[in-house]
C-alpha cells in the first residue's frame, strides 16, 4: 500500500471533502481527486458519498479508513521508537490543550522543551477535552492536556499532573462577600444554597467542568438562574467583576484573587484532575515524556 495515498484518503475523511483536504496537504484538488479515483477503481467501489459541503465514508470507506488509520499509527509508533533507539531527538509531536489555561501552559513549557529537543516538530492544537479524547482515540493526537473528573475519563491512558478545586466567585458588593477570608488565608467555605436566587453565568453544557457544576446544584436542591453560558472561564470572572452575576470557576482563574471578586470554597469541596492523556497501547516517545514532565512542573508550581 502507498503510505502517501493512505494519508491523502484519511485527510479527505478528516476534512469531509476534497477542497479542504487539498489545502491542508498543499496539493491541487485535481491531483488529490486523481489519487482518490485511482484507489476507488482499484478497490471496485466508492470510498465516500459526495455532496457539495460534506463527504461521508461509505461502508467500503469505513473499512478502508479503519485499516488506514491503524497503518498510520503503526508508522508513527515505529518511527518514534526507532528515533529513541538511535537517539536522533527528531520527529513530530502533536499536543492538544484546552483554550485559555492550555495556551498559557504551552507558551511557558515550549521554550524549555525546544531547547532540549530543537529538531522535534511540535504541532499544537487548541481543543476542548472531548475533541482531544476523540482525536486520541483515533490516533490523531499524541498527547492531550486535560482537566476533568474521574467519571469523564475514557479508556485512554491518563497521567496525573495535579488536582484543582472548583470555587465560587461572587461580586465584592454582594452581601456574602463580607464572609470572605482575609488575604493570605485559605478560602472561606460557604454553602451554594445561599445563592439559590442569584443569577449565574456558567460554562457551556458540553464542557467538562459543567458536569461538576450541574451536580453541585443538584445536590443543593435548586435549578440556577442562568443569565447565559460561555466557553470562557475568564468571561465568567469578568462578569462577576462587573457585578452582573455569580460564577463557579476552577482555581486557576482566580488564583491571583482578582479585584472585585470574592472567592469561596464550596462545602462539598469539588475538585477535578489535571492530566496528560494518550492512547492506550500507543508508544510514548522520549520527547513526549519530556513535554509531560515539563507540563507537570508547570502545574505543580
Amino acid at each position: 500500500m502507498d503510505l502517501k495515498q493512505i494519508e491523502y484518503i484519511v485527510k479527505i475523511a478528516d476534512e469531509h471533502g476534497i477542497t479542504r483536504a487539498a489545502e491542508k496537504l498543499y496539493v491541487t484538488q485535481s491531483a488529490l481527486t486523481q489519487q482518490l479515483l485511482r484507489l476507488e477503481k482499484e478497490l471496485g467501489g466508492q470510498l465516500f458519498t459526495r455532496s457539495r459541503s460534506d463527504w461521508r465514508p461509505t461502508a467500503i470507506g469505513e473499512v478502508y479508513l479503519e485499516c488506514a488509520r491503524e497503518i498510520l499509527r503503526m508508522k508513527h509508533r515505529a518511527y518514534s521508537r526507532i528515533s529513541d533507539m538511535v537517539e536522533s531527538r527528531k520527529g513530530r509531536l502533536s499536543i492538544g490543550f484546552t483554550p485559555e489555561r492550555g495556551i498559557r501552559m504551552f507558551t511557558m513549557v515550549y521554550p524549555a522543551f525546544h531547547r532540549a529537543y530543537p529538531e522535534v516538530i511540535v504541532e499544537p492544537r487548541e481543543l476542548s477535552v472531548r475533541r482531544q479524547q476523540a482525536q486520541i482515540a483515533r490516533g490523531d493526537l499524541d498527547i492531550g492536556f486535560q482537566t476533568l473528573s474521574e467519571q469523564q475519563k475514557t479508556d485512554d491512558q491518563y497521567m496525573a499532573l495535579g488536582r484543582e478545586e472548583i470555587l465560587l466567585a461572587v461580586p465584592e458588593g454582594h452581601p456574602l462577600a463580607a464572609r470572605k477570608a482575609p488575604e493570605g488565608e485559605d478560602f472561606a467555605v460557604v454553602d451554594i444554597s445561599l445563592l439559590r436566587y442569584e443569577p449565574f453565568v456558567l460554562m457551556y453544557r458540553e464542557s467538562t467542568v459543567r458536569a461538576i457544576v450541574d451536580d453541585l446544584f443538584r445536590q443543593a436542591g435548586f435549578v440556577p438562574n442562568i443569565l447565559f453560558e460561555t466557553a470562557s472561564n475568564s468571561t465568567i470572572v469578568s462578569m462577576v467583576q462587573s457585578r452582573q452575576c455569580c460564577g463557579i470557576v476552577p482555581y486557576h482563574y482566580v488564583r491571583n484573587r482578582p479585584e472585585g471578586v470574592a472567592c469561596f470554597a464550596l462545602s462539598s469541596r469539588p475538585v477535578w484532575d489535571i492530566v496528560a492523556s494518550y492512547r492506550r497501547g500507543s508508544y510514548l516517545s522520549d520527547a513526549a515524556r519530556e513535554f509531560i514532565r515539563l507540563a507537570g512542573e508547570f502545574w505543580g508550581s
